[in-house]
């Protein structure tokens, strides 16, 4: 099966209406991650074929439960999950923050290949940056502390926002460590094709 074939079906099996222009998209990003990936090590996962699940698939399996016109992607890395988000909501303003220079030149690179005109790049260190403004959404797939994420994502949240996590298992304990003020949502299970392991999305609500 080849990938296009391989990402039609995992967009079908996630009940996702998936344009094709924005499969293509999604097939281009992640041959020039790939490309770069020889280089800047920007992922751990080097086969293109498994990238479709371990990445792509793994980011749109979150759509269905989220929304919002302005959306910040924390610790962004290779642009996951911002990158499909912003494909996938093209209304959407979505900024990618990261410290990496490597990492902010090759989501620079991306956002012209695609022609990503509603994505943002910050290259600061969280703690430090000052946006102009809230975001109605604030996430992360690389945050292994959900206590810490949810302290450092709170101050960048709208008061009607939410703060979203990507997880692998259910993180029972690190849930019973959330910063006093933020209130759990609930935790979504999500079934990704192609991959075995358990996937969580934690959705929390700010303190404000």
């Amino acid at each position: 099966m080849n990938l296009s074939t391989t990402l039609a079906h995992g967009c079908s099996e996630l009940g996702l209406r998936v344009p094709p222009a924005v499969q293509r998209k999604l097939l281009a990003y992640l041959e020039l991650m790939a490309k770069w990936n020889r280089v800047y090590n920007l992922t751990a996962v080097r086969e293109t074929s498994r990238m479709v699940s371990n990445h792509v698939l793994d980011c749109l399996a979150i759509v269905p439960h989220l929304d919002g016109n302005t959306v910040l992607d924390i610790g962004s890395g290779a642009g996951l999950p911002g990158i499909p988000l912003a494909l996938m909501w093209p209304a959407a303003t979505v900024t990618l923050l990261d410290s990496s220079h490597k990492k902010a030149a090759f989501l620079r690179q991306a956002t012209i290949e695609l022609a990503l005109n509603n994505v943002q790049i910050v290259c600061e260190r969280a703690e430090a940056w000052q946006p102009p403004g809230k975001f109605d959404l604030v996430i992360s797939r690389a945050f292994s502390d959900l206590g810490e994420f949810a302290k450092l994502a709170d101050r960048f949240c709208a008061a009607n926002g939410t703060i979203a996590a990507m997880k692998g298992v259910h993180p029972h304990e690190e849930l019973t460590q959330l910063p006093g003020g933020i209130r759990l949502r609930r935790v979504v299970p999500l079934k990704v094709p192609g991959i075995r392991a358990e996937r969580h999305l934690v959705l929390l609500e700010p303190r404000h």
